[in-house]
């Protein structure tokens, strides 16, 4: 049953002294520890093809316990939060500490910011003007164009309230919202049929994406793409230069640069970035940021699943490596600060090092003129599926709309492309960069060790130099 009714579990069921009391014995003689409480509640809505296909909801509540012991974690988490199920998950946890000898590292700075409104998206609309929305969206790409075959619209919210005890006595609390329209059509045309889709959302209501003009803006956008596909001509194989678009395009920075600068792969020297501190990684110009204090932004927390309030972290700094992305075990045993990137898919999860918001920072170059720069290549403004190898960074990613260009002039769309490389090479041969820096429209998701959160990418436009593409024309 939906309810608007606030997690409160120190209020309702657990006694915050006899909590305290169960966590410090737990964490006695260890480095670090917390109890993670989180109540979560989402619903989707997928239109397909003139009818509503599924509709689902799905609410569920639980805390996992941690107590931390140099390299090690011991990690207990249930569905049930009452004081037995909590003594039981110390019990589990406690042996990651043995015979203790640890010091518990300082506790959180606490913060007042919140990034994100708590109004919870649940209370925006009704389920039938919800369905009622989905509908309108599928006549209307219908009416706006004939050659439109299929339509498939979704429509998504969730809120996760989150609160965390720690040792020392600390409690922090919050709820983070989310929601995300998308919608994909497919044209055909004398037999020939391509797709497009578009969508987005952040740490809002529902509101602001149900509102007429701004679906409307989604679904032309989708039909943009839909269309300009028609007449895509095969890409081109080969090394050539590439010019990746502002905005979503950041999402290969993302996979083969960012997850590289996480803490815990260069503590344990399988990054490719290992080592390098205060060395030249990329070209000069380069900057590069996780940034997840950006108000309403999908990749966005106050604080993260370990207390640590959000920063803005510079990785990159006119090419040379600065810092690395940290939760608080990894920052310990490297001698380091946390950095605020201690998240968690849920309480069934211990946190780990995760990106926020991932963006390379704008140049001074006017984009046409980056684009001018380019003797004969592809410029990629859309990405669909990619595949990263963290240790070496080498990556595969396809394109979902891009273009062939000669002598600076855009020309005809080109299906089929693969970009093909490695982060660390790629970083090395930037040559040119826009003024136009822009964040994704908030689609993203980011897996790691079978746990995924949604994070935000951006950049402006970029030259890279020299990249594999992949493609059934010469």
């Amino acid at each position: 049953m939906q309810t608007s009714e606030r997690f409160r579990p120190f209020d309702t069921v657990l006694d915050v002294e006899t909590a305290l009391s169960v966590l410090r014995s737990a964490t006695a003689g260890a480095d670090d520890g917390e109890i993670f409480l989180e109540r979560r509640r989402s619903e989707a809505l997928f239109f397909d093809d003139g009818r509503l296909r599924t509709a689902s909801y799905d609410a569920a509540e639980g805390f996992g316990l941690r107590a931390v012991r140099g390299e090690t974690a011991g990690y207990a988490h249930s569905t049930e939060i009452s004081e037995s199920a909590l003594k039981r998950a110390a019990e589990t946890a406690r042996l990651a500490v043995g015979d203790g000898g640890g010091t518990m590292a300082p506790a959180p700075k606490a913060t007042n910011q919140r990034l994100y409104t708590d109004h919870d998206p649940f209370d925006d609309a009704v389920f039938s003007v919800k369905v009622e929305m989905l509908r309108e969206i599928d006549d209307f790409l219908r009416t706006l164009d004939k050659r439109v075959v299929q339509v498939s619209a979704s429509l998504a919210a969730s809120m996760q309230e989150v609160e965390i005890l720690r040792p020392e006595g600390l409690r922090l609390a919050e709820a983070r919202p989310m929601a995300r329209l998308n919608i994909s059509v497919i044209v055909e045309e004398n037999g020939r049929r391509e797709s497009g889709s578009a969508g987005g959302g952040g740490r809002h209501g529902l509101a602001p994406l149900m509102g007429t003009d701004h679906w409307k803006g989604v679904a032309r956008e989708a039909l943009r793409i839909a269309t300009g596909n028609l007449r895509s001509e095969p890409a081109p194989a080969g090394v050539m230069d590439v010019v990746l678009g502002s905005g979503w395009p950041g999402i290969l920075l993302h996979e083969a640069v960012g997850h590289g600068l996480e803490g815990d792969f260069n503590r344990k020297k399988t990054s490719a970035f290992a080592g390098l501190m205060g060395q030249q990684i990329a070209a000069r110009g380069v900057t590069v940021v996780d940034d997840g204090t950006i108000p309403d932004r999908r990749g966005s927390i106050s604080f993260d699943d370990e207390g640590t309030p959000s920063a803005r972290n510079v990785l990159i700094e006119d090419g040379v490596l600065v810092g690395y992305m940290q939760d608080r075990q990894n920052a310990r045993l490297m001698g380091v600060s946390a950095t605020g990137n201690g998240r968690r898919e849920s309480y069934a999860h211990a946190p780990m090092p995760r990106m926020t918001n991932t963006i390379m920072e704008g140049g001074t170059t006017d984009p046409a003129e980056v684009l001018a720069e380019m003797k004969n290549g592809i410029y990629a403004v859309g990405f669909g599926g990619g595949q990263v190898d963290i240790t070496n960074g080498k990556f595969v990613f396809s394109c979902t709309e891009a273009y062939r260009v000669k002598d600076g002039r855009v020309g005809a769309p080109v299906k089929g492309a693969t970009l093909i490389g490695d982060g660390a090479t790629a970083l090395k041969q930037v040559r040119a960069i826009g003024n136009d820096m822009a964040l994704d429209p908030g689609m993203g998701n980011c897996g790691k060790q079978g746990q995924w959160v949604p994070v935000g990418v951006g950049q402006p436009t970029i030259l890279i130099g020299g990249l594999t593409v992949g493609g059934s024309a010469a």
